[in-house]
């Protein structure tokens, strides 16, 4: 990684996630004069505030106008600037979804999308503000690069290869804080590949940005208490997705289970299905998520617990996936 980030674990437990990412985006603007920020009057919520008030010339807020917030972005990154955009998933998503698709990855243009308070993470503010359907929108456009880091730490790398990576990204964010994954520097990150955080055999958890945690409680209880051997990885970029990863994950284990704060259709574990397709491999899949419902209200860890996703809820998930059957054929020539 160029740049050369200050961050340690100790600043990705002090500050939340989105705040790591507002420093980050200090440091970057120190060594760039190109980069600009950019919001609708959202800088304080999403934690470019920062950014604006150490560059006030650099950034601008064009009010709540989301669609002319991207529309913007992408006439400065036609001016050869790197604009870096920063709202709430849920609008950057939605709201100015057009905007998004044919302003910004349709010309391939080098803006950074900043999507905070992703999933339920904003969860009393209600339904309208949840953001679980913006994988499955976004992953779906050409161009587009999507990354989900599981923690603050992991956070600052990604806003550092968004920045190196020329092109349009989108990076979802957390509201609040989220638990430490990675407690040192990632000396493995790498921009497109997954992180294996747990090496095993039984089974494998495939998952991305807060079930990362969730999902290494999970393997830490079911090795203690069922004598498993459980595999995770952590998938930081989402697009692209590092198949051979998965393929391995699969063709090794046989049981796979995705985790996500996200709809479980057109996530993460519909992307892990895509690449499972492909192997001719008999395996489980089971998808942890949101099921084909609007979100309820609630505090993020009830929701979390709600929905089944979180570590009590991955260790019932990993024993049920035990006790099923699979294809053992690895020779399908037969059966076409």
């Amino acid at each position: 990684m160029a740049g050369g980030l200050t961050y340690t674990s100790i600043d990705a437990v002090n500050l939340t996630t989105a705040e790591v990412y507002g420093q980050t985006m200090v440091e970057l603007g120190r060594q760039d004069p190109k980069i600009v920020g950019l919001s609708g009057d959202l800088a304080k919520s999403t934690k470019i505030a920062v950014f604006a008030k150490e560059f006030p010339d650099r950034f601008y807020n064009v009010g709540i106008a989301e669609q002319n917030l991207f529309g913007v972005s992408a006439g400065l990154a036609k001016a050869g600037l790197i604009p870096f955009v920063s709202t709430f998933g849920a609008f950057a998503s939605m709201r100015a979804c057009e905007q998004v698709r044919t302003d910004i990855c349709y010309q391939n243009l080098n803006v950074k999308i900043i999507g905070t308070h992703s999933g339920l993470s904003f969860g009393a503010a209600g339904t309208t503000h949840h953001v679980t359907e913006d994988i499955a929108i976004l992953r779906s456009f050409a161009n587009l690069v999507l990354m989900c880091p599981a923690d603050g730490l992991e956070a600052a790398y990604c806003v550092q290869a968004a920045y190196e990576h020329e092109g349009p990204v989108y990076i979802r964010l957390n509201r609040g804080f989220d638990q430490v994954v990675y407690r040192d520097e990632i000396p493995t990150f790498e921009f497109g590949k997954a992180n294996t955080l747990r090496e095993g055999t039984d089974l494998t958890f495939i998952a991305t940005g807060s079930g990362v945690w969730r999902a290494l409680q999970a393997a830490d209880i079911l090795a203690k208490e069922d004598g498993l051997s459980v595999r995770v990885l952590d998938i930081h970029t989402l697009k692209p997705i590092d198949e051979e990863a998965i393929t391995k994950a699969i063709t090794e284990t046989r049981r796979i289970i995705t985790v996500e704060d996200h709809n479980i259709i057109g996530g993460l574990g519909t992307a892990v299905a895509d690449v499972g397709a492909t192997t001719r491999k008999g395996y489980v899949l089971k998808k942890l998520g949101i099921p084909d419902e609007f979100s309820v209200i609630g505090q993020p860890e009830d929701l979390y617990s709600y929905y089944g996703w979180d570590e009590n809820g991955c260790v019932a998930a990993a024993r049920e996936v035990m006790h099923m059957d699979f294809e053992e054929d690895d020779d399908w020539e037969d059966e076409f």
